[in-house]
Formats: structure tokens, sequence, C-alpha cells
């Protein structure tokens, strides 16, 4: 795992300014990649590299040169490596290293932009194409790792991180509001947008080419549709353990200490139980958990642990809460309102002091079905309006979902008002409805007229919205689930795992994302993912040949904090100092009164907002931390 930055100026470039800042640019990469830092230098490229060395930790440095042809710098880890320098082997290729990274640079010499669908990894790289004067960038199908850009026509600059960019005298501060919206809609930005306006990530499954007559770019990857699969559970479970065992093994790869998070949940669990057939020593497996019965999974993760004898260790979180938000906002880099963040930093923190990398059970919620709070709703709401009429739809349920009241102080059974408004609008905003963190009727209240001229207009949903159509000929469990694994799980889960992990030079591996199983879970047929209330049908199923029932349906608890509490507690001075914050961009995209009763209805109780104001506080520090 590691840090990569460049660029490429076709106008030509002096050699020594170019490679002081390139060093500049990935001073900021270190903790990416503290074990070894590289530099190329040409007439028009600068490509650096700091390393996190994995495999090959003797002959695998970068930047890589194939001389006279072409060279690569690469952050993450080609799982089937092997198999592709036996293929091109084959084909007379003689290999110098036993590095991944060699295979990668003659795969592309081999096949061009074909070697993108012959790699299964996570993986985001640079080829300067020397012979072709191409620029070649690549980021893996999900979008595990992260690489950011901006062009500006003869300028091509690249980097793992946002803050490797500001480096650039040329690339601006100025705030992208539709970004900004995003960010308060769904509580991250969505690609290819970054806060910056000068700054864009590379999609998921994307690739571009950079050349003297412009950019290029392009989608390389889908998820494959089988509308007829429809296996049985014994089949499903066959076909299911034979892709996961090869995912696991080929993640166990590693020239350095390897263990695996365990949360107590249904996937992590799993991808220790085979880790633990496939291994012949003891797994050593790490757990976090809060002093707050409500949100501390590690009892079960203890449990858990002892039926597979790991070597495990756990820890209990008492943050200095200010404090360690102000070191993840850093290695954010933009605003992300996801306060999961706070435990991932955490057991990041606690595994790499025994291991370098570490499996994690990322990924099965999306594929098989695990998000039954939303997507069991969605289903319920889509087949009830298939027996309403369109009239009824738009003037009885908008009618009703508007003025329905929105308190937490009502019985659960009560608090329909979320339902009634989708049940009055089409199906992909219903879904988006669901997805938001900031409803669009408080939206239109709390946001100032100058934010809402400035957006021209601009709608979240714009986002969302044609990803769902993509798939509307699928059922509503399906269309959720592709939603997610090309929204929510990239933008944000993925940020999330990479930048905490990446805090503490931690590599982290999740074998529930191979995209093999991705396209088999997504095409399972429903009573696979959801029945009877239940989520993730095949993965428990799959779990229960290692663990016993009474572990497995235990009711979901998620990696989370006690955000709600801490909002009105600790973190009150901080909340109610972001909001009446002077001469600062909540200022001015904001109703500052109607924020404040927003506000008192939080802290009395009467209605819960806590992920938008806790949104609100890490916008406020990141806008501290990197304006001030």
């Amino acid at each position: 795992m590691c840090g990569i930055a460049g660029f490429l100026d076709f106008r030509g470039i002096n050699k020594q300014q170019s490679k002081s800042l390139l060093k500049s640019m990935a001073s900021t990469l270190v903790h990416r990649g503290p074990d070894d830092e590289g530099y190329y230098v040409d007439k028009y490229a600068c490509l650096g590299h700091r390393r996190l060395s994995i495999i090959d930790l003797e002959t695998g440095d970068q930047p890589m040169v194939e001389k006279g042809k072409a060279v690569i710098i690469f952050n993450g880890e080609i799982y089937n490596f092997k198999e592709i320098k036996a293929e091109l082997k084959s084909y007379g290729y003689d290999f110098n290293t036993q590095s991944d990274t060699e295979v990668i640079l003659k795969s592309y010499l081999k096949w061009g932009i074909g070697c993108l669908n012959k790699l299964n990894g996570m993986f985001a790289f640079a080829i300067w194409d020397i012979q072709n004067k191409n620029l070649f960038l690549a980021r893996d199908r999900i979008g595990k790792k992260p690489l950011y850009y901006s062009y500006n026509k003869e300028k091509f600059v690249f980097a793992s991180e946002i803050k490797a960019l500001l480096k650039i005298d040329y690339i601006s501060k100025n705030i992208d509001y539709e970004a900004l919206d995003c960010y308060f809609s769904y509580g991250y930005i969505p690609s290819p947008r970054t806060i910056f306006k000068d700054v864009k990530k590379l999609e998921p499954g994307h690739y571009i080419i950079f050349n003297e007559n412009g950019i290029i770019k392009n989608k390389y990857w889908h998820i494959k549709f089988r509308p007829n699969s429809k296996p049985s559970l014994e089949d499903a479970l066959e076909n299911f353990f034979d892709i996961f065992k090869d995912a696991v093994k080929l993640r166990m790869i590693s020239d350095v200490p390897l263990g695996a998070f365990l949360s107590g949940g249904i996937d992590s669990s799993l991808v220790v139980a085979m880790m633990s057939q496939i291994s012949s020593s003891k797994i050593l497996t790490n757990s976090v958990g809060f002093d707050h019965e409500k949100f501390n999974e590690l009892p079960i993760a203890r449990e858990i642990a002892s039926i597979f004898k790991t070597n495990h260790r756990e820890y209990t979180v008492k943050p200095d809460i200010s404090n360690i938000l102000q070191k993840i906002i850093y290695h954010l880099d933009e605003p992300l309102a996801d306060s999961s963040a706070i435990p991932t930093y955490y057991v990041c923190k606690m595994a790499r002091e025994n291991c370098t990398v570490s499996l994690s059970g990322d990924g099965g919620d999306e594929s098989f079905g695990g998000y039954t709070f939303r997507y069991i709703p969605h289903l319920y709401e889509c087949n009830l309006k298939k027996y309403i009429p369109l009239t009824l739809k738009k003037l009885l349920f908008s009618f009703i979902g508007n003025i329905y009241p929105r308190s937490s102080k009502l019985p659960k059974f009560l608090r329909l008002k979320t339902i009634f408004q989708n049940l009055g609008v089409s199906d992909e905003m219903a879904f988006f409805q669901d997805l938001i963190w900031l409803p669009m009727d408080i939206r239109d209240k709390i946001y100032s007229q100058k934010f809402k001229d400035a957006l021209c207009g601009f709608n979240p949903f714009e986002l969302i919205s044609p990803i769902y159509k993509r798939v509307k000929h699928l059922d509503p469990i399906s269309r959720a689930q592709y939603c997610d694994l090309n929204f929510y799980l990239p933008e944000d889960v993925l940020v999330k795992v990479d930048r905490m992990s990446m805090a503490v030079s931690l590599e982290v591996r999740a074998p529930l994302l191979d995209y093999r199983i991705i396209e088999f879970g997504f095409n399972l047929p429903t009573n696979l993912k959801i029945k009877s209330k239940k989520g993730k049908i095949l993965l428990r199923q799959a779990l229960k040949r290692y663990l016993p029932p009474e572990i497995i349906d235990r009711p979901k608890q998620g990696f989370s904090i006690p955000e709600v509490s801490w909002l009105t507690t600790t973190l009150r001075p901080l909340v109610e100092g972001a909001i009446n914050k002077k001469n600062s961009i909540i200022s001015e995209i904001f109703n500052v009164n109607k924020l404040n009763s927003m506000w008192i209805k939080q802290l009395s109780g009467q209605e819960n907002h806590s992920v938008f104001f806790w949104g609100l506080l890490i916008f406020s520090l990141w806008e501290d931390r990197f304006f001030i």
C-alpha cells in the first residue's frame, strides 16, 4: 500500500524545480508510505511514490521503469498477479522482481487498456507511456483506492490525496457549492466532485488517458446482470464458498504480519472463520468497543474469537473526542460525516500494533442485502404503490406527508412521515429520501437564499436518479443494492476505511469486495438476500457452518458511536460554536436563526437531527483545519 503523486506538462518542465515540487507533494503522503520514497523525472513527466512495503520487500521499489517504454507508480494490491505473471511469461515476458507492480506494467505493455480486465485487486495507478506520450491512470472496479486529479489543458496533476494537490500553486481552495450541498444532504461528496472546484476524483471503475490532444475518461467495469440466475440455497452456498475461499486465500498473501478485524457481526465473523480454516497458525484478531452498552460489541466479538481460537486483542474506546476529530479531519481531506470513522480509526490503530495487513468484512451489506432498515421499507413502498392510482399518490400521500409531524417523541409505529412522503413520489425519489441525511423540506428551510441562488436549481437527487433508473427493470431490493454499490459504498464506506487505515499505515483488504463476490451476491434471488425481515440470508446460512444460530441471529448493531449523547454533552459547545460562528462558510450558506431553532428541538428531544448536526460539526472543524 502506498501513496502516489505526479504531474505531466507537454510544454516541458524544469527538472530541478519539478522534482522539488514533487517531493513536497509526496511529503504529505508519508503516512501512506512510511518505508521508502522514489521519484522519476523526464522532459514532460514527474512521478513520485511513497511506499508501505507488503510484498517483495527487497526489489519492489517504485517508480518502476521499463527502459525507453513506460514508467509506473502504483497504490494497492493485485491479488491474482501470480496468475497474470504466468500468462505473460508464456508470451515471452521476463521479470526482474516478485512484485505485482511489474505485472501491471508488463500487462499494460502487452494488452494496453485491456489490462484492466485482467486485474483482480484494489488499485490506483499511473503509467507514463514514454513511447506514445500518454499518461494512463486507472482506479479499481469498486473504488477502494483513491485518485484525485486537476487538469488545466496543458498540465495534468494527480495524487492519492487532495492535500498533495494543494501544494500546486494554481490549484485554489474555491468551494464547489454543489459538492457542499451533496455533503449536507448525503454526509459525503460523490465523485467526480470534491469539496474544491479545481480538484476532481476519478470515479471507481474508470480510467483516464491524458495526452497532447487532451483528456479521455471512460468506465471499464459495470456489474454484470444475470437475470435468469435463480439457484437453490444449496447450490448458491456451494458457489459462494468456492469464490469466497479463493478471495480470502488471495488476500492472505503477504510478506508482513497479517490479521483481521472482528466486530462480532456476520461479515467479519465469516472472514475470520475462513481465514482460520485456511491458515495453519492462529489468526490475529482486533476489536474495539465503547464504554456504552448499546454501542459495545466486545462481548460478542470475544465469544466468536474463542470459538475460532484466535489471538484476540480488544480495546475499549474512551476518546478525547475533540482531539481525535482533529486528526481524523486532517486525514479525510474533505468533509465526511460518517461518525463510524472514529471506531474505524481506533481499530486500525490497534491492529497496526501487531500487523501491517488486516482483513475486514466490508461489502457484505451492499452485496447481500444487509441494510434491512432501508431495503425492507423500500420494497413494501414500491409494491404498495403498484396498487395506488397515480392521482391518489400525488395528491393524497404528498399532502399527508407534508403535514404529518416530524417528532422523535412519537411512538416508533407512528413515525410515518417519511413513509407517507415516499408513497407520494416515484420509486427513485423514495429511495433518495431514505438515503439522504437532510430531508428536502428541512433543506429548503435552513439554506440561505444566497446559497440557493448559488446552486442555480441544483438538486442532489440528480446524482442518484440516473443510477437508480439504470436498473429500473429489476426488483426494488436489487435497485437499492445497485445504488449502494455504486454510490454509498465507494463514496462513504470505502473512503472512511481507506483514510483511517492509511492514517496509521495499515493495509486493509476486504474479501467480500472481490468483484466476483459482488456480482454473485447482487444476482442472487431476493429470498436469498432478505426474508422474514432479516437480511444477508445466504451469509447467515454460510456462517452456520461455523457458529451456533443464537450468535448469528442476534440483532445487527452496526459499527457506530453514541453521537446523540456526545453532541448534547461533550461536544455541545463545539456544535453551538459552529452554528453561531461569524464570517464562516456555515454563516453564509445557512439561515442561522433556523439552525438555532432546529438545534433547540434537538436538545429537547422533540426532533432528532443528530446526523445533520454531526455533519455540521465536522464541516466546521474541517473549515478551521483547511482555511485558518
